[in-house]
């Protein structure tokens, strides 16, 4: 076949270009990456964390590396008209582990938990120290990982039973969390989660379900400072919604490590009326 002239292919080779450029370069394939043979660091995606908002995210750590996320201090107090609550867990640690480019280990623990309680009618107190439970989670990114505007994972999760006397329900527990995100622009981010929980009732025969749901909007102040606003709300069979409304901000130090603070507010009576906390994360 007789070759086309210089000039025909010069024309017919810009609309491809354009379109090459429009598409942008596609992402590396990470897929042969697992724990014990590391995404190099060049292909690392942008240090995401699941804190400080409660709305999980859906990417995962990527394969062979490890991400540390922590609590300084997170304080909740709730006040009824009969009882004064509160709570402090000190370091309570999410260690997550990338497994393969698209799936996540993480192992959660409260090291340190003071729970207090004021009988406000009495006067009565009384105070419980200890180590909270266990729990292992899994997250499986289904699309979105490393490209894309969108991106879902299925994240189960068990709680294992482990905590201090007084301060768990010695049972065994889980559920399901999926997490769901849309980039919005540069600057904006909106994540999204339904989850189903088993919990056991109080009366401790059987279990019954618990149905969450939130939304978090994110907004990049500069390019390490951050900020966002969250709806989140509970719901159990026989026990009445409750709901918060949840701001903070993140603030990167490094490519790897993210300073946080926040706090979640009770919406409803039944919520827990506040919840101050101060974190760190740190990626590897």
């Amino acid at each position: 076949m007789r070759a086309p002239p210089a000039r025909l292919s010069s024309v017919l080779l810009v609309p491809a270009l354009l379109l090459s450029l429009a598409a942008g370069e596609a992402p590396p394939d990470k897929s042969g990456y697992t724990l014990f043979h590391p995404t190099p660091t060049k292909f690392l995606r942008e240090f995401d964390t699941d804190r400080p908002d409660q709305t999980e995210g859906p990417a995962p750590v990527d394969a062979g590396h490890f991400q540390l996320e922590l609590d300084f201090v997170n304080h909740t107090r709730d006040r009824t008209s009969t009882v004064l609550s509160r709570s402090t867990s000190v370091a309570p640690v999410n260690l997550r582990i990338g497994l393969t480019n698209r799936i996540e280990l993480s192992l959660v623990y409260e090291s340190f938990v003071e729970e207090r309680t004021t009988d406000r009618l009495t006067g009565e107190k009384t105070r419980t120290r200890g180590t909270g439970d266990f729990l292992t989670r899994l997250k499986i990114n289904l699309w979105g990982a490393d490209d894309g505007t969108t991106a879902f994972a299925l994240f189960p999760f068990v709680k294992w039973p482990v905590a201090t006397h007084g301060l768990g329900n010695r049972s065994v527990e889980g559920g399901l969390i999926l997490p769901f995100s849309i980039s919005i622009s540069d600057d904006w981010g909106l994540g999204m989660q339904t989850r189903g929980d088993i919990v056991r009732k109080e009366s401790g025969r059987g279990y019954e379900g618990v149905w969450i749901n939130s939304i978090s909007l994110s907004y990049g102040i500069t390019k390490r400072l951050g900020t966002y606003v969250e709806l989140y709300s509970s719901v159990m069979r026989k026990q009445k919604w409750q709901g918060q409304i949840d701001v903070g901000f993140t603030y990167e130090l490094t490519t790897n490590t993210q300073l946080d603070l926040g706090c979640n507010f009770g919406v409803t009576k039944s919520a827990p009326d506040l919840n101050p906390f101060m974190g760190f994360a740190v990626r590897w």
